[in-house]
Formats: structure tokens, C-alpha cells, sequence
């Protein structure tokens, strides 16, 4: 390097943004299970017997009776994390568990979420990080919590082992990834040196660990049924934002008692807030455009076909990334900061294409992006199961319903689920930042594979996708094409299901605009 060269960015050390070299996102030390200041066993009680609450539809009268309660008892950070867990649980069960939702969170809960989430620097909602990574217990302290059998959650708003089990699955694959980070960044020092054994070694144990993760997703269909989860569970995982056809049309209105407060809206907890995921595209150089949006006219070397170039920080537009750097506003933000600086420090992709010569190094990255694929694919199946195919048959037996008796009464409760039941009106408003679901996602598997270095490494995974992701299971279609949008003009249109993600507003079909419609 000339003495006039810049110096590259600094790579990323785990602890300065208070993470972990073995538990990685998770946090350092293992959630607290209570608060210990009994100042607070309010908030415990109530939460302890959320599902009772619920059910006997006295949670409502219970919040609005409490005290607002200060903040000056929590000191260390494991106590903040618990708290604002307990009040995320509470906020939403409140919100979501009554025939309708409520518009307005009364200043018991609201006035400490606030101060506590400023605090946190998370936004007052129901984050993946309140429900999934400050949410859990192991067993046995002297167990890895990488495993799902030593696992428990702390906090439910139904009681059921089909929502533990779906949070777990999440707290188990956060655990087993962790290791990744310090992995990956030291792949990243060793590409700086010009050291292609050690960058190739960080490849393969991370190719490997990105099978276990696999594993470990697919096992959610041990414990969580797919009907349970979408009409009893999905819904208290809402948010507020595009949530008009589930009863909030503006939002939620947090009480303060000043008198000023305005509706706020936020999108709910979703999977697509995992800090790890997002890590995974940024160490291996991934770029993800805006739905419908084709990849750049690939070149052609001496060494076959390459990769089309990542894009610059010039050429990088919120168009190309908006969904992604939306959910990272709900991520804890050191866990964002780590992935803004990770990103600058990110130099795979391109070491890897300046020594196509060494097969080792190149078969070990695209190893990598074949298994990280794979992920994908699993996960398309899962969203499939869980969120799309019950929507499509809560939707067919209304219209039973609605068929077989005209004078049928109104539903009664509304909610995220009940909401997805009424099929969108040709033109109606979609809401801001709607996308197409499955070709959303199938967009973002395709593009995992468009960096690999080897021509024939592309070709596999194309193929492989499309045979139907390699043996999963697609409505027992055996395809993920049975279930993406036909040509407009074979589109029955009101056959569209419109789904409420949640974190998102999302819609199976194409002309709806891509990730950052607005």
C-alpha cells in the first residue's frame, strides 16, 4: 500500500457493540427472569398471567388501573432488556387481545416503554429482539443453549408450546450462528493479508454451520402448528403500521399525559429484524435489489462466467435496500451499527473474484452461498406453510360461510388474522411499503447465488431452484412456481391473497411495487 493510499475501514471488534464472540446477537448474559426490585412485580404479576388475562378479557382493566411506574429502579442492562420485554408482551396483548384492537396504549404501559426503549435504542413495539432474543432460559446452565431441548421461553401472550417453540427455534439458530461473527470478520482480516488458507478455512465452518441452521429451522414443524400459529399467535405479533383492515387505521395513540400525543405506527416483530441474517449477505458480498428488479448484464473472463460486480456506495440507493434498512430500525442499534460498519469492512466477494485461480478458496465460498440458498429455500417453505396456505384457506371457508348463508352474522373479532380473510378490492389502497411475499423471497434466494465464482456453481443452483428448492415442501405442490404470480392476464384477481406480514405489508402479486414502494 502506497503511503498516499487511504487505509481501509476498521474491522468491526464484537465487544464494542456489546456482542459476543460464541452467543453472537444473544445477548452476553442470560436474560433475567425477573426483575429483582419488587417495585415492579406488577408488571411481572401481569405478565406471568397474560393468558389468563386475555381469556377472561380483563387484561384491558387490569393496565388501565395500574400506576405508571418509574424507571429509576432498573440499573444494569439485563434489567432494562427484561422490562422492556415485559412491557412489549403486556403493550400488545392489550392492544391485540380484545374482539377489536385498541387504538391507545394508556400511560402505564406507554410512558415506561417509551423511556425504556429510548433507553435500549429500540422502538416501543414487539421486536424480534423482545420476543426471541431477550425472551429465553436454558434448563441446565451447564447445557448449550444452541440446543432446542434445553430451551424455554419467559414470556407468552398464549401460553402455548406452539409459540415457545416458534421464538425458541429462532433463540437456538441466533446461538448456533454466533460463532459466525468472529469467524467472518476474521476471514475478513485474513483476506487484508493476502492469507487465502485462513479466508478459506473461515469459508468452510461457515458453510458447515449454515447446514446446522438449516437443521435447526426446519425443525419448527416439530412444535408449532401452522393453524395455531397463524390465528392464535400471529396475531398478538402485530404491529400498527399498514394494519387499516385489522382495525387500526391510524395506528396507536401512547398515552403520556401530555396531551399532545400523536398516532404512531410501527411495524410488528418478524424474522427479517435478525441482525445474523442480515450478516450473512453482508460477509459473502450479497446484494439484494428492489423486488422485480433484474440483476445488472453479467461479464464473461477467461475464467468463465463472473459474478456481476457488487454494487458501489455511490450506485447503493434506498430503492435496492429500503426493506432491509427499514427492519434494521428495529434492531437493538449497536446491532444495526455493527452491520453498517461490517458492511465497510466487507471484502470477500472481491478477494475471492481477484483469486478465481485458487480452486480451494473459490469452491469454499461458493459452498457457502449454496447452503446459505438452501436456508432460503427451507424458509420459503415455512412462510408457505405457516402464513400463506392458511390465509388462502381462512379466505376459501369465509366465502363458504358467506355463500351458504347471506344473513350471516358480522365477524366479531378483528384482527391480523380475521383481517386476511377479506380479499382486497381491485385498486384498493395496499399501504406504504407493500411488496409480492413469495417472489419477494424467492427474489432474495436467487440473488444468494449470483455472486458464486464458478459459472457451473450457478448453473447447479439455478437448477436446483428450479426443481423446487430441493425437496421442500410447497403445498405438497413440490414447486415454489405453483405459487407465484401467473401472467396478468391468466391472474384471477380475486384469488390475490393480501397478507399482513408481521413486520410488513405484503401482497401476492407482481404489480404492487417492489420493497420500498412508496
Amino acid at each position: 500500500m502506497s503511503p498516499t493510499s487511504p487505509l481501509p475501514p476498521p474491522i468491526p471488534v464484537l465487544e464494542d457493540y456489546g456482542l459476543s464472540p460464541t452467543t453472537g446477537f444473544l445477548p452476553p448474559t442470560l436474560p433475567l427472569t425477573r426483575l429483582p426490585d419488587p417495585y415492579y412485580n406488577k408488571w411481572e404479576a401481569i405478565a406471568a398471567n397474560l393468558q389468563a388475562h386475555v381469556l377472561s378479557r380483563r387484561l384491558r382493566g387490569v393496565v388501565d388501573s395500574l400506576p405508571v411506574l418509574s424507571t429509576v429502579g432498573l440499573e444494569h442492562d439485563a434489567e432494562w432488556r427484561r422490562a422492556y420485554s415485559l412491557l412489549c408482551f403486556i403493550a400488545h396483548a392489550y392492544i391485540w387481545g380484545g374482539d377489536a384492537p385498541a387504538d391507545r396504549l394508556p400511560a402505564s404501559v406507554s410512558v415506561p416503554l417509551l423511556a425504556i426503549a429510548a433507553r435500549l435504542e429500540v422502538p416501543p413495539v414487539a421486536t424480534y429482539a423482545a420476543v426471541c432474543l431477550w425472551n429465553f432460559k436454558p434448563l441446565f446452565l451447564d447445557e448449550p443453549i444452541d440446543n432446542l431441548e434445553n430451551l424455554a421461553t419467559l414470556n407468552t401472550f398464549t401460553g402455548s408450546i406452539d409459540e415457545s417453540w416458534f421464538y425458541l427455534v429462532s433463540v437456538a439458530i441466533e446461538a448456533r450462528g454466533g460463532p459466525i461473527l468472529a469467524l467472518m470478520l476474521t476471514a475478513f482480516g485474513a483476506a487484508r493479508r493476502d492469507d487465502a488458507r485462513t479466508v478459506t478455512r473461515c469459508l468452510c465452518a461457515f458453510a458447515e454451520r449454515l447446514t446446522d441452521l438449516t437443521i435447526i429451522m426446519q425443525r419448527l414443524y416439530e412444535s408449532c402448528e401452522p393453524a395455531t400459529f397463524y390465528h392464535r399467535i400471529r396475531p398478538f405479533l402485530a404491529g400498527s403500521k399498514n394494519m387499516a383492515e385489522a382495525g387500526l387505521p391510524r395506528g396507536v395513540l401512547y398515552e403520556d399525559g401530555s396531551g399532545t400525543e400523536t398516532y404512531r405506527q410501527y411495524a410488528g416483530g418478524s424474522n427479517a429484524q435478525s441482525s445474523l441474517i442480515q450478516f450473512f449477505d453482508i460477509a459473502l458480498g450479497i446484494h439484494h435489489r428492489a423486488t422485480g428488479e433484474t440483476p445488472a448484464t453479467t461479464t464473461t473472463t477467461t475464467g468463465g462466467g463472473a459474478a456481476p460486480p457488487p454494487p458501489s456506495s455511490s450506485t447503493t440507493t434506498k430503492h435496492g435496500h429500503g426493506f432491509i434498512h427499514e427492519m434494521r430500525k428495529y434492531m437493538p442499534a449497536p446491532h444495526a451499527r455493527f452491520l453498517e460498519d461490517a458492511t465497510r469492512a466487507a471484502n470477500l466477494r472481491e478477494y475471492v473474484e481477484a483469486h478465481r485461480s485458487d480452486r480451494a478458496l473459490c469452491l469454499a465460498y461458493d459452498a457457502c452461498l449454496a447452503m446459505l440458498s438452501s436456508f432460503r429455500d427451507k424458509h420459503i417453505s415455512i412462510v408457505t406453510r405457516y402464513i400463506i396456505n392458511p390465509s388462502r384457506e381462512a379466505r376459501a371457508r369465509s366465502r363458504s360461510r358467506a355463500a351458504a348463508d347471506d344473513d350471516a352474522p358480522a365477524r366479531k373479532r378483528i384482527n391480523l388474522a380475521t383481517a386476511s380473510k377479506i380479499a382486497p378490492e381491485k385498486g384498493g389502497q395496499r399501504g406504504t411499503g407493500g411488496t409480492a411475499l413469495i417472489p419477494f423471497l424467492k427474489q432474495a434466494r436467487d440473488e444468494t447465488s449470483e455472486p458464486a465464482v464458478e459459472e457451473w456453481t450457478r448453473r447447479f443452483m439455478k437448477r436446483k431452484m428450479g426443481s423446487g428448492g430441493g425437496g421442500a415442501d410447497f403445498g405438497g405442490s413440490g414447486r415454489v412456481d405453483m405459487l407465484l404470480p401467473q401472467p396478468a392476464a391468466a391472474l384471477d384477481k380475486e384469488n390475490v391473497v393480501d397478507v399482513k406480514g408481521l413486520a410488513w405489508s405484503w401482497t401476492m402479486e407482481d404489480d404492487v411495487g417492489g420493497i420500498c414502494m412508496v
